[in-house]
């Protein structure tokens, strides 16, 4: 069985405190969406039952961005954040939460409000693309996914492959991460995604990582990762899933209907039907929610939003078939 979920993409904004050499999202011309343009966004992914919220990391760190949160009667943007998060599931999503480096207090601010959360860990070591990026130190990296186990988050991380670093720091990457599960156990994904150039960064002439070498960090994904952690593949940022599904990756994240990859917008999303054809009928394709239906089952959620994990999920903890 293979799984993805159905998502609304929403870009909070794109102020961001790290320059990474390869990231296109990333502007100096900052923009901050409007609780009403985060209402409309939601109201067009009628079939959707996960809200991505995905934004630079500590964007108030710019006054013209705390500014605009001022006006909009906010003291800091996790507050933002938060109500953000309630409209979603006020309105039927799932939130899933993609903030950048958290403190434990602001981990548990915006837990009773997602069903799940993510940070990428990228690489472990220390690399020259992310000089400009303190969110990028591997140290703070590694202790905000450590306090989402403590405050038990289902949670997403992974690993960027291609941005400058070894075939063993790919290795040792995966190793922390399978460490910090084994102790916490609360990893429900680790996604191996392939880095993209974008023109304007630094980068852009940089090559991005073949498919071969991505099936390598796939298949030792596989060996090195607990088998109750799952690996995704992007499937917008492959030729041809199926290789990957067959070397061991079983999700294929979320797509979208009304809204693009933001991060990687010159690669667009494929439909159900076309990931369906590309498991050439080896494999079931099934529709999961942002929170993996082992933690369904073992009620890692909260209060705030179990009323809708109840309507959303069959028996099994997967979408119901007939939402």
């Amino acid at each position: 069985m293979v799984t993805f979920s159905r998502n609304v993409f929403i870009p909070l904004t794109n102020a961001c405190r790290n320059r990474c050499a390869y990231c296109g999202f990333r502007s100096d011309e900052h923009r901050l969406m409007k609780p009403e343009e985060v209402k409309a966004l939601l109201s067009k992914a009628k079939g959707a039952s996960e809200a991505l919220f995905t934004f630079g990391e500590r964007p108030d760190v710019y006054e013209d961005v705390r500014a605009k949160l001022r006006k909009m009667g906010y003291s800091n943007f996790l507050e933002f954040v938060r109500d953000m998060n309630e409209l979603a599931v006020r309105m039927g999503f799932l939130p899933h939460t993609n903030a950048g480096v958290l403190s434990y207090d602001e981990l548990k601010m915006l837990k009773s409000w997602n069903a799940s959360m993510g940070l990428m860990l990228e690489q472990a070591v220390e690399l020259e693309c992310h000089a400009s990026s303190p969110g990028k130190k591997p140290e703070v990296r590694i202790r905000t996914i450590k306090d989402a186990g403590k405050l038990r988050i289902p949670f997403t991380t992974g690993i960027l492959v291609g941005i400058g670093e070894t075939h063993y720091d790919r290795l040792y990457s995966l190793e922390v991460i399978a460490d910090i599960h084994e102790n916490y156990g609360h990893i429900q994904e680790v996604i191996v995604q392939g880095f993209s150039p974008k023109k304007g960064t630094p980068m852009e002439n940089w090559n991005p990582p073949s498919e071969e070498e991505l099936l390598r960090v796939v298949k030792d994904a596989r060996m090195i990762l607990p088998k109750d952690v799952t690996i995704q593949i992007p499937p917008n940022l492959v030729s041809d899933v199926y290789p990957f599904i067959k070397a061991g990756a079983r999700d294929l994240g979320g797509i979208s209907e009304v809204t693009p990859d933001y991060i990687n917008p010159e690669h667009p999303w494929p439909s159900v039907r076309d990931l369906k054809a590309s498991l050439r009928g080896e494999f079931i394709l099934k529709e999961r929610l942002p929170i993996y239906p082992k933690f369904v089952k073992l009620g890692w959620f909260s209060d705030e939003i179990s009323n809708l994990i109840n309507r959303l999920a069959d028996v099994e903890g997967f979408r119901c078939s007939n939402i």
